[in-house]
């Protein structure tokens, strides 16, 4: 089983509707092909880990990268895993939003606080600090 992460900028304004839309066809085709992981968006930057087998990584990661929502995509990890770290979800989620006064780098910390790879949290925790400081939040 493998990890990956990367981040990736969009190249327009990140709507919720474009967010609902990645996440309703994410969730769809993670859990057919028995993906599980997270996505953090901060103003038009995403970053993302994904985990399941090497065919199911290797193919969703090829298609992500043909999508054309997004560009100057990096490859910030990727690693063998002998379990996962996001359980069940087919794509936890997180976007600065305007209905809570929670800051956003406390939401992603409970969030990433079960993950036991303290590098994998790091780079949810720096993201939010970077990209999402100046914006309220909601998790979904």
């Amino acid at each position: 089983m493998q990890r990956l992460l990367y981040i990736s900028t969009a190249r327009t304004t990140v709507t919720q509707d474009m967010i609902d839309d990645i996440l309703r066809v994410s969730r769809r085709n993670n859990a057919a092909a028995g993906i599980t992981g997270l996505l953090v968006v901060g103003g038009k930057r995403f970053l993302q880990v994904l985990e399941g087998t090497d065919l199911a990584i290797a193919q969703t990661f090829d298609r992500i990268q043909r999508d054309p929502r997004h560009f100057a995509m990096v490859n910030l990890a990727r690693q063998s895993i002998t379990e996962r770290s996001f359980g069940d979800w087919a794509m936890g989620y997180h976007t600065g939003g305007t209905t809570t006064s929670d800051d956003p780098s406390t939401m992603v910390a409970a969030l990433i606080a079960p993950i036991e790879d303290a590098t994998l949290r790091g780079y949810f925790s720096g993201f939010a600090d970077l990209h999402m400081a100046t914006k309220p939040a909601k998790a979904a």
